[in-house]
């Protein structure tokens, strides 16, 4: 299945960083991580560096399946408001996880800060914007609870916010723990750490077969077998394959890289910057001086017609984006559409399933892939180790809602 189409901008700007080999013959190791994009790549980082062996396959190009196509806004919030997180699971855990993005930006940040290629990392300010007056009240209690739960916010109102920016919004959410990041550049980056240091990655490397046998776990591709004490599986939504049933829903989003600029005026800081409306727009820039920015996102039902509605939806978020900010003169250069699979509950799944003994799995699903990648990595390892992250009960397969979520 196509995972984009149209023109990700990643590896266009990179080009091909790195090579890698196919695998020839059998080997084994302690981790093998079946998927190469940003996920398995932090995944296999965090766990080589704490002495695992490890082995990544793909059956592409490594980055090139959905992390081509992220758009990767760092934020320590989620799809799922906090108020809605603290009515379904209660306040702690809803607490503990929005900490645990707080927790992987400042992380990540360190990780950037120690490789040769930081990734594009960027620290930013994020502006969670109210849609319209209806939701400011919303807005304001979501501020109340974040506050009280000692997580880096702050309110903006409309006069605030009219100051700041060249267009209007009558309320927002401020938060200086945020960032952006090349996710490409990053995959690779971590990659090369992980083989440098004893780890191996095969890309072009399909898995046909795998089996469970005698506490280990076997898995066969085009040239080889890999036999390891476990196997993490983070494919995306193509992780579902080695599952007995669907966990998520799939949907397209769209978006588009202008050209580089100079300036940015009426957008200081160059802020992230998302809304409450759902679906929600979505804006950052790059380290060249580009604007990025995508939304319009629907079901997906299938690549074709995903793909015919590209140049509609791009531009439908180009004419938002020019009233947004009248002053900035923009082209688009690159514009693409990328599938991603998101939970009932905006959660990502993390750890084992009870029916796939052997495997783990680093379901990093919605908008928060990358932040999510980061606790998936501290969730294993503790697991790997015989321990138990504080937070493995809310990732799981077995997580129970307090409340349950009506059909959505």
């Amino acid at each position: 299945m196509d995972l984009e189409s149209g023109r990700p901008f990643w590896p266009v700007q990179n080009g091909l960083i790195r090579n890698y080999p196919r695998l020839r013959g059998s080997i084994k190791t302690d981790v093998l991580i079946v998927g190469a994009g940003i996920t398995g790549a932090i995944i296999a980082d965090e766990l080589t560096r704490h002495g695992f062996r490890v082995a990544v396959v793909d059956r592409r190009d490594v980055g090139g399946g959905s992390t081509a196509a992220s758009t990767a806004l760092l934020q320590y919030e989620m799809d799922s408001s906090l108020q809605q997180l603290e009515q379904w699971y209660g306040p702690e855990i809803a607490r503990g996880l929005y900490h645990s993005g707080v927790q992987a930006i400042n992380v990540l940040k360190a990780i950037c800060g120690q490789l040769p290629d930081s990734g594009g990392f960027q620290a930013r300010p994020s502006w969670y914007l109210a849609s319209s007056p209806e939701d400011v009240d919303e807005l304001q209690r979501e501020y109340a609870l974040r506050q009280a739960a000692g997580l880096p916010v702050e309110y903006r109102d409309e006069t605030a916010i009219r100051s700041s920016f060249d267009f209007i919004a009558p309320g927002a959410l401020y938060t200086s723990v945020a960032g952006e990041v090349d996710p490409y550049r990053l995959t690779h980056a971590l990659l090369h750490r992980v083989t440098s240091s004893g780890g191996q990655v095969f890309d072009r490397c399909a898995v046909h077969e795998w089996e469970t046998a005698h506490g280990l776990v076997r898995f066969e591709t085009e040239g080889g077998e890999i036999t390891a004490r476990c196997a993490v599986i983070a494919a995306g939504f193509e992780s579902e394959a080695f599952l007995p049933q669907a966990v998520a829903s799939l949907r397209s989003t769209y978006a588009f890289v202008s050209e580089p600029l100079t300036a940015f005026p009426g957008w200081p800081e160059r802020s992230l910057l998302w809304e409450t409306a759902r679906p929600y727009l979505y804006l950052r820039t790059t380290t060249e001086g580009r604007i990025l920015a995508g939304g319009e996102d629907s079901l997906f039902r299938n690549s074709p017609l995903r793909d015919r509605v590209l140049k509609t939806k791009v531009a439908q978020i180009e004419a938002r984006v020019r009233g947004m900010f009248p002053r900035i003169d923009f082209a688009i250069d690159y514009a693409w559409a990328g599938t991603f699979a998101e939970t009932k509950d905006g959660l990502p799944f993390i750890g084992p399933h009870p029916d796939r003994p052997g495997l783990l799995f680093a379901l990093c699903y919605g908008g928060n892939g990358i932040t999510y990648s980061m606790l998936a990595a501290a969730t294993l390892r503790a697991h790997l180790e015989g321990d138990s992250h504080p937070l493995a009960s809310a990732v799981a397969f077995e997580r129970h809602p307090l409340k349950a979520r009506d059909g959505e």
